[in-house]
């Protein structure tokens, strides 16, 4: 039976149930907090029987397949996206053929995500490696283990609740280990962060809608299906991911943790048009962090999903031949706003209003002297955390809780730049890469300069610098360098807090955020700050926090594939997700690893 979408279905404020549960956090939940949101079908009902000219007994069936606000006026709507069935199969075929030009009606798209047909591995060998457990690497094993092909799966980091208290030392004692923090481990970069579910990727297969819903079938909070902005947080998605493990497993995936890929193994392969002196992965070299004892495992099919901050393993990638360019990325700062100034200039007089929570925005400046400056990863109601993965480098954060109701609203203030920006000289590059890899690398750097090309790792030398700049600045104990934005922009050193308490632990040492950033991102966020107060009243106010440095918005570089999703020099080779330069976020980078799980499958062919 074809079922109807209309879009752009608006209601006021006032006409949208306030949902009566807490938003609380696991494992603080109950029962009662995980309980459906009612949504107001009889309303909708009603608009949706206007819009398609109909007598609202016709429908069968409304379901809200999206829900937003739109803020831009004083009274804020409620706007909806729904999909309807009616009784009468015919009128619905005709009513699609009478609106077929209408433009907030159309037949409601098929979401369902359909595997292809794959034949079990018949030899241990065929069994595709997955590297990365992280969003990209989660999705990825998920799709192969429910396409029969129980895939294995590398993670240097640790499993969830373990990786947990890994980080929290850091957080609590400035004790860092560098195989298992924020960036290494299950769930990667992404559990510790809002849970931020959406993206602004291209989706036309809706494969968007497969991760939300095995997110959902996992535990998370079923409203991420309609929400327009959904979150998690970090206390729900440490069950969530936990969940999805045990369905790989139980599909026959096998999961290893503590396992660290040293190396790639490729062997010469016939070059083709399309593919100029290939070479073919034969397998990898692991690893065990725990027994410090290395073997090889022989493969035909290795999916890269690794992280934006698995440099050593861009590098070792780099030695391989594999091919990959630099990217542009961002770097700045984390600035906090108290929360409730955030959802006054959003929300207005519905502030505190049940429906809208805590606000967030997002806002972009292009500075004169060409640089654009921007928000990124913003946390409403949450904290600031450390998210360095290397000794001696301190690296910024956000995150927030499903609730989130902590004091502060916190999101990055970047700077767009790109691996021309970083620092050619031949000591940075040692001091980036260690004495016997920085030299080597110094060279190619400017063998490829001559060329006017860009090295790949390039960024990684600029990141690099910065971090281990904030770290000394900070006070060579991860405390994170830190300035009140009225100093900042009048130019003076920042001597004590004012109204805004920073978040960031293990603590936060105020001076002079010019010490660790370029002078172009400091003039182009000098610049940016007031525009961005005209925008949201009070965004530059005086005592806001910025704590530095944010240099991990993305990855440095992109391994570069073909349509066939294998690498372009690199037969068996499949990069994938953030780190290979492919998605930015959860929901992009699970939507990418289902997209390379069915190329591997392919590969089968």
């Amino acid at each position: 039976m074809p079922s109807l979408r209309l879009t752009e279905l608006k209601l006021d404020l006032a006409e949208v149930p306030v949902d009566k549960r807490r938003a609380a956090d696991a494992p603080t939940e109950t029962d009662a907090d995980r309980a459906p949101i009612a949504h107001p079908i009889a309303a909708l009902t009603a608009l949706a029987s206007q819009r398609l000219q109909i007598d609202p007994g016709a429908i069968a069936h409304l379901h809200v397949y999206k829900r937003s606000f739109d803020a831009r006026k004083a009274d804020i709507l409620a706007v909806y996206i729904v999909d309807v069935d009616l009784h009468d199969p015919d009128l619905a075929t005709q009513l699609l053929a009478t609106f077929a030009k209408h433009p907030h009606i159309a037949a409601t798209p098929d979401t369902e995500w359909r595997p292809p047909a794959v034949p079990a591995p018949a030899a241990e060998i065929d069994r595709p490696i997955v590297i990365g457990f992280g969003p990209c690497g989660l999705f990825t094993a998920l799709a192969l283990a429910q396409m029969g092909l129980r895939p294995i799966v590398f993670e240097r980091g640790q499993p969830v609740r373990q990786r947990t208290k890994d980080t929290w030392m850091l957080w609590r004692k400035s004790v860092l280990n560098p195989e298992s923090n924020v960036q290494f481990g299950e769930g990667g970069a992404g559990l510790f962060s809002d849970g931020k579910l959406y993206s602004q990727i291209k989706d036309p297969r809706h494969l968007g809608r497969k991760v939300m819903q095995e997110f959902v079938d996992a535990g998370a909070p079923p409203e991420i299906m309609y929400m327009a902005h959904p979150h998690i947080g970090t206390f729900k998605l440490v069950k969530v991911v936990e969940h999805m493990r045990e369905t790989i497993l139980k599909l026959g995936g096998d999961i290893r943790f503590g396992q660290r890929v040293d190396d790639l193994l490729v062997a010469a392969g016939a070059g083709t048009d399309q593919r100029p002196h290939q070479q073919r992965v034969t397998g990898v070299v692991v690893t065990d962090l725990a027994t410090q004892t290395t073997r090889t495992v022989a493969a035909k099919r290795v999916v890269i999903a690794l992280g934006h901050s698995a440099r050593d393993t861009f590098a070792m990638l780099h030695a391989r031949g594999v091919d990959m360019q630099a990217k542009p990325l961002s770097i700045g700062v984390r600035i906090e706003h108290p929360q409730s100034l955030i959802d006054a200039a959003r929300w207005g007089k519905h502030t505190g209003n049940g429906l809208l929570g805590a606000a967030d925005y997002k806002l972009v400046h292009h500075a004169q002297n060409g640089r654009a400056v921007y928000s990124f990863c913003m946390c409403p109601g949450g904290t600031v955390v450390a998210a360095t993965s290397e000794p001696g480098h301190v690296v910024t954060n956000g995150m927030s809780q499903y609730s989130r109701n902590e004091r502060n609203a916190n999101a990055g203030i970047v700077v767009g730049i790109d691996a021309n920006d970083a620092p050619h000289d031949a000591t940075d590059w040692q001091a980036a890469f260690g004495d016997t890899l920085g030299p080597q690398l110094a060279a190619q750097d400017s063998a490829c300069r001559a060329k006017g090309e860009t090295h790949p790792l390039a960024a990684i030398v600029l990141q690099r610098r910065l971090e281990r700049r904030a770290f000394e600045v900070g006070g060579h104990n991860y405390h994170a360098p830190g300035q009140l934005v009225g100093d900042f922009l009048a130019d003076r050193p920042s001597q004590q807090f004012g109204s805004v308490l920073p978040s960031y632990k293990p603590g936060v040492k105020l001076g002079q955020l010019s010490d660790v950033l370029p002078s172009f991102a400091v003039l182009a966020m000098r610049e940016a700050l007031p525009a961005f107060g005209k925008q949201i009243k009070g965004f530059d106010m005086a005592d806001a926090v910025m704590t530095g440095v944010e240099t991990r918005t993305s990855s440095p570089l992109r391994i570069q594939r073909n349509a066939d999703g294998q690498s372009t020099n690199t037969a068996g080779l499949f990069p994938a997700g953030e780190g290979a330069g492919f998605a930015g976020g959860i929901l992009s980078a699970g939507v990418d690893g289902i997209k390379v799980a069915e190329a591997v499958a392919a590969s089968f062919q």
